[in-house]
């Protein structure tokens, strides 16, 4: 064990550092274009028009029994091959996007038909319109569903930037194998890799954790809805002391 640790890390940390950024990149731009196309596939699936339910469905199987990796090969070499060639980042994002878009409508489908056909209703009276029910009925409550699923998604996600060293999209994978050929320290290198995806993963998943039982419990997550809630009690209050305040003048009256 005491020759273990006996690559010059410090040689190769601007080198880490930019692959980092490289895989957190890679994360967020996947993530965020996989929660937009999933919630369209998801509305699709949900549609009462039967071509675009049929569409989403074929969408969904396919890419959820297809492996990532092949996926990747295909963006990647597979459309150059036919004459459309895509650069390691949009080949990489784009892989990632189809594959998790496909998990992720299934989380979003089965939170938006978990809510009760009542709230529909509800807005209905009250005269909203169907993108009105949507946004401000529907959809809060289906996020709070869809929660669980997503977070967990977010760090598969994450994790799964690691493929992308096939293609040397120059991630924390890509570096560990180029320091692994210049130093042949494998066991070595590997394992440090394996820590900083930890170091990342982990605090991810505990964070998002934590904002699930905040949503849970209710808490307003934006400084709008905070803003509301807090006016919302300043009127409960000053309702309560009126109330008080009169309840005391009866009892002084009887007396």
């Amino acid at each position: 064990m005491s020759g273990l640790f006996q690559v010059p890390w410090s040689d190769y940390r601007p080198d880490l550092l930019d692959a980092l950024g490289r895989t957190v990149s890679y994360t967020v731009v996947s993530f965020a274009g996989a929660v937009v196309l999933g919630l369209v596939v998801a509305l699709l699936r949900l549609s009462k028009v039967w071509p675009a339910r049929a569409v989403a469905a074929v969408y969904t199987e396919v890419f959820k029994n297809v492996p990532l990796l092949a996926i990747i090969f295909l963006t990647y070499f597979g459309l150059a091959s036919a004459g459309i060639r895509l650069d390691v980042f949009t080949a990489g994002c784009l892989s990632l996007i189809v594959f998790y878009a496909a998990y992720l409508s299934e989380i979003f489908r089965s939170a938006i038909s978990g809510v009760h056909e009542g709230q529909t209703e509800a807005g209905e009276a009250l005269g909203l319109g169907r993108a009105g029910i949507f946004a401000h009925i529907v959809l809060p409550q289906a996020v709070r569903q869809a929660l669980p699923g997503t977070n967990t998604m977010l760090v598969d996600l994450l994790k799964s930037t690691s493929l992308l060293v096939t293609v040397s999209a120059a991630e924390l994978m890509s570096e560990g194998r180029l320091i692994t050929s210049e130093t042949f320290r494998a066991l070595e290198v590997y394992l440090v890799i394996s820590a900083v995806y930890f170091a990342l993963c982990y605090p991810l998943s505990q964070l998002l954790l934590l904002l699930e039982r905040k949503v849970r419990a209710g808490v307003p997550l934006s400084p709008r809805r905070r803003r509301r809630v807090r006016a919302a009690r300043a009127l409960l209050a000053a309702d309560l002391d009126n109330v008080n305040d009169r309840v005391n003048d009866r009892k002084e009256a009887v007396v």
